[in-house]
């Protein structure tokens, strides 16, 4: 029997924002591990902001059946400290003077291509990130981010529509209550 009152809800893996945001939080971690100081308060800065983004995804998706607010606001907070992660990495490539790929170069093409196979494109962005330099991880995970936050962007948008046109919980609550009086 489907409840009037609460929606499905949960369905977080096969969010696309979900998936890429699993991409960046392993390549962030594997990036942190393989360039930078283990003592460094960077690492634990980008390792929870990847993680961040990722379990607020989660942690939102599930809570969207009994709140639309908690879920809106969640999906915000992914997409901030996802925000926050992009910056560190534009850090690390400035503070070494190596440059930021080009929104159209060849690189930023080639991941935005990777990029449309998720989730298969875990373990390729991994193999290839995996032999590659730090420069280069680095802004491949800068492509990843903007594709995540991309997608957050869209479902923000998607959520707030939602929103309006079905409202809350405590809506339904009231819709359902008024159909159980009228025995209906």
């Amino acid at each position: 029997m489907k409840s009037e009152m609460l929606p499905s809800h949960g369905g977080y893996k096969n969010l696309l924002s979900y998936q890429k945001s699993l991409i960046v939080y392993d390549l962030t971690a594997a990036f942190c591990q393989r360039f930078l100081s283990r003592g460094d308060r960077t690492v634990d800065q980008m390792v929870q902001a990847a993680r961040s983004g990722k379990q607020n995804i989660v942690e939102g998706s599930m809570a969207s059946g009994t709140s639309k607010e908690t879920e809106l606001k969640l999906t915000g907070v992914a997409r901030a400290s996802l925000e926050e992660l992009l910056e560190d990495y534009r850090d690390f490539l400035r503070v070494r003077q190596v440059a930021l790929w080009d929104r159209d170069s060849p690189e930023a093409l080639y991941m935005r291509r990777l990029g449309r196979h998720s989730p298969s494109s875990r373990e390729a962005v991994l193999k290839v990130a995996g032999s590659r330099p730090a420069e280069i991880c680095a802004n491949m995970a800068i492509c990843l981010i903007h594709q995540t936050n991309y997608l957050l962007d869209r479902q923000l948008k998607a959520l707030e529509k939602d929103f309006l046109i079905k409202g809350g919980l405590r809506e339904r609550m009231s819709v359902a209550r008024r159909r159980a009086r009228r025995g209906g």
